[in-house]
């Protein structure tokens, strides 16, 4: 594996990105060519921000001396949950992925995204925001330096069942991303199910599984609502994302393009953490065909709008089943960490 991703990368930086960046231009950097690995590449965070950032607008920033080709981890061959690793060994000198992919490393890196925690996009970013010094701290350990994070737009059921309320959930087969999704799955007595995103679709059409937790977007890029009935919009969790760069190849990149690209790389977070809260309205509208969807294909699903009674459900499993869950597995200073960020803004205390 080392082998071919050396000789795929060919000593190339490889970064993530986004579109539309207000920055000054910079020409007075040394040349640099760099060869990208963004997200998942069949979704709105790859198409819309990545691939349009790196191909034209860090070109443009850069005067041309920053150039840069990109293609998404899927299309390299990864799975995801290798990426950290491979970061840390110095195979990927930078990259990005879903934050939970890495749970099974280390439950420290389920904490900003514990399902529940954030109903809406704004309180999703003030606990990321809390919570990334201790990832840096974290991962300097390992030899990785935190460049920022991002995120999907909100993680919400998809049904191909009737669906009105929290409590349907019981008794159904739901695919879930990450543990923490799997507890909280449980908790409303559902049975969670591991399947791998591609594999949803034919499981939904099949009866493998009845819901399915993603993105309301990234459900809309990947045709759910062909096999979907229902649509419950209500934010489970959102599905952060890393940004990271072996710590020894950052160090020998020039200060400048050091500068250059950690300016662009938290302009690039804040529009994907702006649009996060469009998109996800945006998969609410055109999986179910509102006419607000500007998109040319619409679906046909029904949206079931949340009770204050299921928001205060999905908070009162967070506190109760999901943190203490999550806290039994982590360690103490984890705990601790948790509760000196994330706990303090939302008035929950972990105990180990």
């Amino acid at each position: 594996m080392k082998k071919i991703l050396l000789s795929t990368l060919a000593a190339s930086t490889l970064l993530i990105g986004t579109t539309g960046v207000a920055q000054e231009k910079v020409a007075d950097l040394p040349k640099t060519q760099l060869q990208v690995v963004g997200g998942l590449s069949n979704l709105t965070a790859y198409r819309n921000h990545e691939q349009p950032f790196w191909t034209k607008t860090i070109p443009e920033l850069s005067d041309g001396k920053v150039t840069a080709t990109i293609k998404g981890f899927n299309d390299m061959g990864l799975k995801g949950p290798e990426i950290l690793r491979l970061i840390g060994q110095g195979v990927i000198p930078i990259g990005t992925a879903t934050i939970a992919y890495f749970a099974s490393d280390n439950p420290i890196n389920e904490a900003i995204d514990l399902a529940g925690l954030a109903p809406d996009v704004k309180i999703a970013r003030e606990i990321t925001d809390a919570f990334q010094p201790v990832y840096e701290k974290f991962y300097a350990k390992n030899g990785i330096k935190v460049l920022g994070f991002s995120t999907y737009p909100a993680q919400v059921l998809f049904c191909n069942a009737d669906i009105s309320d929290l409590s349907d959930v019981k008794g159904k087969k739901v695919r879930t991303s990450s543990r923490t999704t799997a507890e909280f799955v449980q908790a409303l007595g559902g049975s969670s199910v591991t399947i791998p995103f591609g594999e949803v679709v034919p499981a939904l059409q099949n009866g493998v599984v009845d819901c399915a937790i993603t993105g309301s977007m990234s459900g809309y890029s990947a045709k759910w609502y062909e096999v979907s009935t229902h649509l419950y919009a209500l934010p489970i969790n959102w599905n952060q994302q890393i940004h990271a760069a072996n710590q020894a190849y950052w160090d020998k990149l020039d200060p400048k393009v050091q500068d250059f690209l950690q300016k662009n790389i938290d302009v690039m977070t804040d529009q994907i953490w702006d649009d996060a809260a469009k998109e996800t309205q945006e998969g609410y509208d055109c999986n179910t065909g509102a006419e607000a969807c500007s998109q040319p294909v619409k679906g046909k699903m029904k949206l079931v709008v949340p009770t204050d009674a299921d928001r205060e459900l999905l908070k009162k499993i967070a506190a109760e089943t999901v943190v203490p869950k999550w806290a039994a597995r982590c360690s103490a200073e984890c705990v601790q960490d948790f509760n000196a960020t994330i706990g303090k803004k939302l008035g929950i205390t972990a105990s180990k």
